[in-house]
């Protein structure tokens, strides 16, 4: 890194790298190595977006049996992330070397050809055994999609704002996560209604909690999707990253990586998601089917700061807004968005 490209990296950045740079040389000399924890991504005719993250682990505790055992979300935190590291991705019949970020974080785009629907493939580090990884393969021929929120959208949190992600991740055992009630039969009918509709998991959560929050969906039957978390920390010009910015701009990049989809998105009324979808809908009007509002309860709309207030009679797509799966589905059907019957 040249010194004019670290001058204009803030302090903060520079000073958390070079305290997981110390971190790693302690964890080589102890013998352990790096592995990549992949991440759902998506992708389309001709590429797919890959994610997942390069980290020297801790071995699990003794007392941990299978994916399905009971671990609180610290343990994801503990992980070293490896800056700049290397990364073989097995995709197509062919290896593409790829590098991570300042965190670790491989977020990058791969040109392959891939039937459409679920596909897996195989990423590696340092020379260990590859990993299975999966993407979602959005067909020419899709005209609809789905961008979904987590926290107090599928999930549960009834906790202040600028509690809930550290709670969620550092605290929470994944078992006693409580699903926002009919969301997840509310998602499943969506993707039955519409065969090869991808399924989106947009969150401000950080991507140290993608594993936890993966075995949440699958246990409470929410439909497999891409997952868009977040990397917590210092950015190059500011202290720590915009959730906001991070959901507008992946909204902005749909937009232009699937032209043809219009998306329903899926959010709760505590703050922040109907101002992003509001203005996403005034920049791309035909990006967007409906929007759907999961309304907070009264006790926690008080602990999330308040409800946003945004004027929605002049828009030119459905949006509705309920307290649970159930109502919006009925809202939704009403809107021809999902059948009704």
């Amino acid at each position: 890194m040249s010194s004019a490209s670290a001058a204009k990296i803030h302090w903060f950045a520079r000073l958390e790298h070079r305290f997981h740079v110390w971190r790693e040389r302690r964890a080589r000399r102890r013998g352990r190595s790096a592995t990549i924890v992949p991440f759902p991504g998506y992708g389309g005719t001709g590429w797919v977006r890959v994610t997942g993250r390069v980290l020297i682990v801790p071995p699990p505790p003794k007392r941990a049996r299978g994916e399905g055992a009971g671990v609180r979300g610290w343990r994801a935190f503990v992980g070293i992330p490896v800056s700049f590291a290397s990364v073989q991705v097995h995709l197509g019949g062919r290896t593409h070397d790829v590098v991570a970020d300042r965190g670790g974080v491989v977020d990058t785009v791969i040109e392959a050809h891939l039937e459409p629907g679920w596909q897996t493939f195989t990423m590696s580090v340092e020379g260990r055994e590859p990993v299975e990884a999966a993407v979602f393969v959005v067909g020419d021929d899709a005209r609809f999609g789905v961008v979904c929120d987590v926290d107090d959208t599928v999930m549960v949190t009834a906790l202040p704002r600028p509690f809930i992600a550290a709670w969620n991740s550092f605290v929470l055992d994944e078992h006693a996560r409580t699903p926002v009630p009919g969301m997840a039969v509310l998602l499943e009918q969506l993707r039955r209604d519409h065969p090869g509709a991808p399924v989106i998991y947009l969150s401000t959560g950080a991507w140290n909690i993608a594993p936890t929050l993966r075995r949440f969906l699958s246990r409470n039957l929410f439909p497999a999707g891409a997952m868009l978390l977040t990397d917590w920390g210092p950015t190059h010009d500011r202290w720590f990253r915009s959730g906001r910015e991070h959901k507008a701009g992946n909204l902005r990049r749909l937009a232009a990586e699937f032209p043809d989809v219009r998306w329903l998105l899926i959010g709760d009324d505590g703050q922040h998601d109907e101002i992003i979808y509001s203005e996403f809908l005034e920049e791309h009007p035909d990006s967007v089917a409906g929007v759907a509002i999961r309304r907070l309860l009264p006790a926690e709309a008080v602990l999330a700061g308040g409800r946003a207030t945004v004027e929605h009679s002049a828009d030119s797509v459905p949006w509705v807004s309920a307290e649970d799966g159930a109502g919006l589905r009925d809202l939704l059907g009403e809107a021809g968005i999902i059948d009704p019957s």
